[in-house]
């Protein structure tokens, strides 16, 4: 996998701008086959930044419904990543 194909793009929240504040950690949507070491590494290549940790979730697509037609939403996975103490914060302008 390539770094820009490991990390789809920042989750943008109320919680994940609370945690980018407070606890220098970063929150992205990466792709479901990624593991943890992959994010760091795409992390560090793209920021030029330091990662300290990388946690991760699953999230399994919900079921949704259009009349008698049913279907699933996509399986995707979500990645805190935390920073190193006096690092930079990155801003999401600049992927």
């Amino acid at each position: 996998m390539k770094k820009f194909e490991v990390i789809q793009g920042p989750v943008i929240t109320e919680k994940a701008q609370l945690r980018k504040d407070t606890e220098r950690t970063l929150c992205f949507q990466v792709r479901p086959d990624a593991t943890k070491t992959d994010i760091k590494n795409a992390v560090e290549a793209i920021f030029k930044v330091k990662v300290e940790a990388v946690r991760t979730a699953n999230f399994p697509g919900k079921l949704r419904r259009r009349g008698k037609y049913a279907g699933y939403r996509p399986d995707w996975k979500k990645a805190y990543v935390k920073l190193r103490e006096g690092e930079k914060m990155v801003e999401y302008a600049q992927i």
